[in-house]
């Protein structure tokens, strides 16, 4: 079978393209991301970034790694955005490849920003988030018009890393569904944050760690033993966290499940309707 033809686009020398790499299945890149690994002359890659995906580079290819890792020593965000500069400056075809979407919580925007000043022209390539594909892989919908009709994805920390400057009680009053990116540090605080807000400690709480990857993991729970539930199960970040009706789906879209063994419930709405109705 023949390689599908990448998308005919000038990766010119001195420029830097912001590639989403998706939450870690090579298999979601896009080709635009494919083509940029495959012309670039340097890759600065995150912490988030798969071994698959980094494979799909000649393996001549220089890498640098700027990953930033909670609770571990990393590069200054100004640091990275100002290498970007120096390599672009070089001649180079920097490909900057970021876990998940570049502007989705991912800092692309600060180093976009960056370029911006310093004269250096770029592409932004969109990758798949964590909060879409990463649910998806979980067989979470993150939207379904039985449930929700509308969702706010939230990240797990301000930029103090505290969750101070997020307001909990108007994200408790808000979507259906949330999703949360981050979080796990900080989740015992939110979940009180979100039960003083009006939601329901009875609420149903999906964490997927890894996802996407051979790794993953889903840990399905209610709000108020969340935290509780995640230190027991000793279920580390990365993961992101969704709370919603929507997770009760699960039972019967976990297609992943499915193909290990897992008999899927082929009316999951009907636990949707028995809560409703108490």
């Amino acid at each position: 079978m023949n390689e599908p033809l990448l998308p005919k686009v000038d990766f010119p020398p001195g420029s830097v393209w912001l590639t989403g790499a998706g939450p870690g299945d090579a298999g979601l890149l896009t080709l635009h991301a494919l083509h940029g690994l495959r012309s670039a002359d340097v890759i600065v890659y995150d912490a988030l970034v798969s071994d698959d995906v980094l494979a799909l580079a000649p393996g001549d290819t220089p890498r640098e790694y700027a990953g930033k890792r909670g609770g571990k020593p990393s590069p200054k965000q100004a640091d990275i955005s100002l290498r970007l500069v120096q390599l672009a400056r070089q001649g180079k075809r920097v490909l900057r490849l970021k876990g998940g979407d570049p502007f989705v919580f991912g800092r692309g925007g600060e180093e976009a920003l960056t370029l911006v000043r310093e004269g250096i022209p770029f592409r932004v390539i969109p990758g798949v988030t964590a909060g879409i594909g990463g649910l998806a892989y979980a067989g979470i919908p993150l939207t379904h018009r039985d449930t929700n009709h509308a969702v706010t994805m939230i990240t797990g920390h301000d930029a103090t890393g505290d969750v101070t400057g997020i307001d909990w009680k108007a994200v408790a009053k808000g979507a259906p569904v949330l999703v949360i990116y981050m979080a796990i540090k900080h989740l015992e605080r939110i979940a009180v944050e979100l039960m003083a807000g009006g939601r329901s400690p009875d609420e149903p709480v999906a964490l997927v760690s890894n996802a996407s990857t051979p790794d993953q993991r889903v840990l399905e729970t209610v709000l108020s033993r969340c935290a509780a539930d995640v230190e027991a199960s000793d279920l580390k970040p990365p993961a992101i966290v969704v709370v919603g009706e929507v997770v009760k789906l699960r039972c019967g879209l976990d297609w992943l499940g499915a193909s290990a063994g897992r008999i899927l419930d082929p009316d999951p709405l009907s636990r949707v309707r028995r809560d409703e109705t108490g």
